[in-house]
Parts: structure tokens; C-alpha cells; sequence
């Protein structure tokens, strides 16, 4: 894949962060710089405790910076102080999160578990439940639209908890570990609709993980290492 040269979707700029004070202090993110395009697919890499979940955090408007600059889409939130009043809504707007577990509420059925998050933006519900129908559609797991989540197979979970991360176009999917709980087959099946998510709605993928079996289907991996980002690889290099 080529990538854009629009504005970038993600862009950080010296983004460091600490936890605690004194002798308790950790810093977790130092002085990190990152620039994320459309349509490409990104892994960030790193042994436990080097940083990804925190960087993707703030990324995600959850974890305030101690310093530095963010921009989502071409539009700076973060410059020393937040920029933006309501970031419930901006991640509303902007942002789909991914996680390990699917976290599907285990008392509405998939069509639901998708369209409570429009419900909370403010959609009419009937609207949500058939632009829900048209992303599990879209996902090919339509015909399970009807069941509860446990009667879902790993796989299916996780491509609902996808079609529930669209659920409000966002161009930034985030995602954790989102193969993690999947086996060969599957975690490649999630990862080629990331793609093509990607790709079909100019959005962008940023994907902690761990799971060597997926680096083939990133464009580009970043190393974090005590907070600091290494250079950018692509994954051609990275697999020698």
C-alpha cells in the first residue's frame, strides 16, 4: 500500500508522559513523535511496561500528555493542555476502539451491542439498528444478527466488536491486542477486514500487539522500548 500525502489522521509531536512524583515516578512515554496516514496500518510493538497501551491511550483522548502536541484529524486537541472541551464526543466522533476481549454487553443481541453506541451519540434508534445490520453485513456475520453474545464464536465476537468500533464512521480505529484471543485462521480474517477497512473508508488502523503471526499485515512497525519510539520499520525488514 502507498501511503496518502493528506494531512495525517494521527499526528503527535514530542508527547511524553509520567505517572507519579519523585522517587515513585515513571516515565512512560518520552518525548514520542508519531505521524499516522490514512489508509495505512500500524503496529506498535514493545515489551510490557515500554509504553503501547499508554500511547495508544492518549492517542485516544483517554490519558492526558504531561507535554508535547496531538492533532486528530489535522485539528490540534492536545498542545501542553487539552484543546478540546468535550472529548466524549470527539471519541465519539473521530475514534473506534479494538480491544482483546470483544466486551460485548452480554444482555443486548449483536444488532444492539452495535447500535447502542449511535443510540449514545444521539441517533434515532430504528436509524442505528440499520446502519448496525449494514456493518454486520458488511463483516459477514449479518445472519448472526439476532443472537446473544454467548452463543458467538470467538471470531464472530470479535468482528462485532469491529462492526461496534465503526459503528459511527470514525477514521482512527484503535485497537489492543485485537487477535490476542484468536487462532491463526481467525486473527488473519480480523486483520484482512482491518485492512480493507482501511482501505474502503479512509480511515487508519493503530494496533498494539504482540502476535507475530499478524506482521505481515502491517504497513509500517514501531518500537516503543522505555518510552521511547524507535524508528519507524517497514514490515519487510522487520521479519528478517
Amino acid at each position: 500500500m502507498v501511503p496518502s500525502r493528506e494531512t495525517p489522521l494521527v499526528e503527535l509531536e514530542g508527547i511524553s508522559k509520567h505517572f507519579g512524583e519523585g522517587e515513585t515516578r515513571v516515565d512512560a512515554l518520552r518525548d514520542v513523535s508519531l505521524s499516522v496516514q490514512s489508509g495505512e496500518v500500524v503496529a506498535l510493538l514493545g515489551p510490557s511496561g515500554s509504553g503501547k497501551t499508554t500511547l495508544l491511550n492518549v492517542i485516544g483522548c483517554i490519558v492526558k500528555p504531561n507535554a508535547g502536541r496531538l492533532r486528530i484529524d489535522g485539528a490540534q486537541v492536545y498542545a501542553d493542555q487539552w484543546l478540546k472541551r468535550d472529548l466524549r464526543r470527539l471519541r465519539l466522533e473521530k475514534i473506534g476502539f479494538i480491544f482483546q476481549f470483544h466486551n460485548l454487553l452480554p444482555f443486548l443481541n449483536v444488532t444492539d451491542n452495535v447500535a447502542v453506541v449511535l443510540d449514545l451519540a444521539g441517533n434515532d434508534l430504528p436509524d442505528a439498528r440499520r446502519r448496525a445490520v449494514e456493518l454486520l453485513d458488511y463483516l459477514e456475520v449479518g445472519h448472526r444478527r439476532n443472537a446473544m453474545p454467548s452463543q458467538l464464536s470467538g471470531g464472530e465476537a470479535q468482528r462485532v466488536a469491529i462492526a461496534r468500533a465503526l459503528a459511527n464512521r470514525p477514521r482512527i480505529i484503535l485497537a489492543d491486542e485485537p487477535t490476542a484471543a484468536l487462532d491463526s485462521k481467525r486473527a488473519g480474517i480480523v486483520m484482512d477486514l482491518l485492512r480493507k477497512l482501511a482501505s474502503e473508508q479512509d480511515a487508519c488502523i493503530i494496533a498494539v500487539t504482540h502476535d507475530e503471526k499478524i506482521f505481515d499485515r502491517f504497513d509500517l512497525i514501531f518500537h516503543l522500548r522505555d518510552g521511547r519510539l524507535d524508528a519507524q520499520a517497514p514490515v519487510q525488514e522487520d521479519m528478517t
